[in-house]
């Protein structure tokens, strides 16, 4: 009957894959991981950390060395309720299926309106923006310190966030921060003076401003 009136079958719906899924709606999407960070006390400190995938900012979660489904879930009280009304523009969380996160931790974000995302099992890939900036905060920081204790790795990994949100330009955002800053302004505006470092973290880290 179609063919008889020349009209065409109804195209079928394409499948979304995963990348253009985490292209179209990076901006309403938050990922959370865990990573371990040892002591030169051979104690073994678990790091969870947040980051947004639009703007790549990152948060700290909490240290702990023994991580529990009720600890995890707290964490993720107290970033919703440090950010407030900013955490009504998530509509997906993404997770690993890791034992930590149970369903109090999901109940969490679906009080936001956010829906539980999942990812496969032993597929790193598939939360690749959680994984990255774990390589990133190792590369830059964590591999060149000795880490003494929970507290020293709280205040240092504290520094570091605040360094990759507001200092630290990304390729994916054209060099810009996740946090917007006077950088862009600088760079377009005239006369400008010469640019003043600031050690961060002992030198281990170098930030650079226009000079007043």
């Amino acid at each position: 009957m179609l063919r008889a009136h020349g009209l065409d079958p109804a195209p079928r719906r394409a499948s979304t894959s995963w990348r253009p899924f985490l292209c179209q709606q990076a901006a309403g999407i938050i990922a959370c991981d865990f990573f371990t960070v040892d002591t030169v006390w051979l104690r073994r400190l678990h790091v969870l950390f947040f980051i947004e995938l639009g703007s790549r900012r990152v948060h700290l979660g909490g240290v702990t060395d023994h991580p529990t489904g009720l600890w995890v879930a707290q964490q993720a009280r107290n970033l919703l309720v440090n950010l407030g009304d900013q955490a009504a523009e998530w509509k997906f969380s993404i997770r690993d299926r890791d034992a930590k996160s149970t369903r109090v931790f999901d109940d969490v974000w679906r009080s936001t309106g956010s829906e539980v995302i999942c990812t496969p099992v032993q597929a790193p890939n598939a939360n690749a923006y959680a994984e990255r900036w774990v390589g990133t905060v190792r590369r830059e920081c964590l591999d060149q310190l000795l880490i003494v204790g929970r507290q020293q790795l709280v205040r240092v990994l504290r520094r570091y966030v605040e360094h990759y949100n507001r200092r630290r330009p990304h390729r994916g955002l054209a060099y810009a921060t996740p946090v917007p800053s006077d950088r862009a302004e600088a760079r377009n505006a005239p006369n400008l003076g010469r640019l003043r470092r600031r050690d961060v973290l002992g030198g281990l880290i170098h930030e650079y401003a226009y000079a007043a």
